[in-house]
């Protein structure tokens, strides 16, 4: 079920009963805090540890153990045990120490063992492929990168996150504005209607004041009511970006309501810091991060061409303290030694060719994300400063209206002017003060949209 609005403020939570207004800066903490998709972007960042985590796991060491034995018709064919532990580094090297006790009466000659077992310790080393790099070494660093890629990410769906919530709050506010503003011009118009009626009653108006009164009391009260209707939609849409810490949505009280929109709003960022900003946006950074990842990608398919060359080697004893004792390639040592390589390299070099054909689409992609971002900055920063400036105009157009409505209600007063000039004049105040509201929630929304263009939002 949907709750009514709570307030968390000091960390302090209380039921909103009186009048009570949701400040902006209120509104925004309460999004970045609880909203399902605020959580999900820190859950993105998860991903990348967890990736990470699996990627270090090629290197954890392993046990093993074997077991092998045939009887059969009262003879003892063989019986062969083996464990050991090996044990991956990041120098691509393995390092192995195992321990075999090996017996039977048809058993393989170069299995035979000591009677107490024989003990090996040594090392696998990659001289051609896996020398510099292999897919163990490439897979964790590209799950650094990636770790880097879901912290920014989450920094992209903050910002898109900022900017909606912050669009639905101002126009939540310039609607509630806007309803104060025709809620007033109804009370005047009754209150205008009744004082031409007593007139009308006493001789002094002729009926049809009476009528034109009228008239502009239901006029108004259409107004109201499609404002009203404009206020209740977006209070539904401003619900929609509040949810409790439960993960339940929640609702707004009636009694709760927002800043004034056309209250002084200081703004941090400037055009040119902005425009510096640009070159670190989470898109952009999101597909430096796809290059870097492809070429690891590239190092390592181009290290694919390099022959596959093996060495094992290692120390055998019959008891493990007598390691230090063994000298190296002499008596007690196993030596082996792998080569391959294929004749064309038609596979190597086509996955190596794929990959520089993408690390190439993905640069050019870059410069023309670079270059839509630049375009929707200015863009957005040429929005802004218009809305700016209509801004400044249309105030001056409500003080000139407050002016012409004052001096034709003293006309009036004084039987120089009618009833019809002061309701003109009185509509005409109306619809730009209206008109102001929405140009202010538009140009704080304009501000929010050119900060996350330049790839900024939340303040964490």
């Amino acid at each position: 079920m949907r709750k009514i609005f709570l307030f968390l403020a000091f960390g302090i939570t209380y039921l909103a009963q009186a009048q009570e207004m949701l400040s902006y800066e209120e509104y925004v903490i309460w999004v970045r805090q609880f909203h399902p998709v605020a959580k999900q972007a820190d859950i993105t960042v998860e991903f990348g540890e967890q990736e990470l985590l699996a990627s270090r796991g090629g290197f954890d060491p392993r046990l093993y153990g074997n077991f092998d034995s045939k009887r059969f018709k009262n003879t003892n064919y063989y019986d062969k045990r083996e464990a050991g532990l090996v044990i991956p580094t990041m120098a691509g090297v393995e390092l192995k120490g195992l321990v075999e006790y090996n017996t039977g009466t048809l058993l393989n000659p170069e299995l035979e063992v000591p009677e107490d077992g024989l003990a090996a310790l040594g090392a696998s080393v990659n001289l051609g492929q896996g020398l510099f790099i292999d897919q163990r070494r490439a897979a964790l660093r590209q799950a650094q990168v990636y770790i880097q890629s879901t912290k920014v990410e989450r920094v992209q769906i903050l910002n898109d996150l900022f900017m909606e919530s912050t669009e639905a709050y101002w126009s939540w506010a310039a609607d509630y504005q806007n309803v104060q503003i025709l809620e007033g011009g109804v009370k005047l118009a009754e209150e205008r209607f009744q004082m031409v009626k007593e007139s009308y009653i006493q001789g002094d108006f002729p009926a049809i004041d009476t009528v034109e009164a009228y008239t502009q009391v239901m006029d108004r009260i259409y107004r109201l009511q499609s404002a009203q209707i404009q206020f209740f939609k977006s209070t539904q849409f401003l619900n929609t970006f509040l949810w409790d810490e439960n993960n339940d949505p929640i609702d707004l009280l009636e009694s709760v309501y927002p800043e004034n929109v056309l209250d002084p709003t200081i703004f941090d960022y400037n055009k040119e810091s902005m425009r510096e900003y640009i070159f670190r946006h989470p898109q952009l950074l999101l597909t430096d991060y796809d290059i870097e990842s492809l070429q690891i990608d590239r190092r390592y398919k181009s290290n694919m061409l390099l022959p596959v060359l093996k060495v094992n080697y290692n120390f055998l004893v019959e008891k493990l303290d007598e390691f230090q004792l063994s000298p190296f390639l002499e008596n007690n040592y196993k030596l082996g030694m792998y080569f391959s390589m294929p004749l064309f390299l038609r596979g190597e070099r086509g996955d190596l060719g794929l990959t520089k054909a993408k690390i190439n689409f993905k640069t050019y992609e870059r410069d023309l994300k670079l270059l839509r971002l630049t375009t929707k900055l200015e863009s957005e920063i040429y929005n802004f400063e218009t809305v700016e400036k209509q801004l400044g105009v249309f105030t001056n157009n409500v003080n000139g209206l407050q002016k012409l409505l004052r001096g034709e209600m003293t006309r009036f007063e004084i039987g120089e002017s009618s009833l019809f000039l002061v309701n003109a004049r009185e509509v005409s105040l109306i619809s730009a003060q209206t008109t102001l509201n929405e140009l202010a929630a538009k140009r704080k929304s304009a501000y929010a949209k050119m900060l996350n263009a330049a790839g900024l939002g939340f303040e964490d």
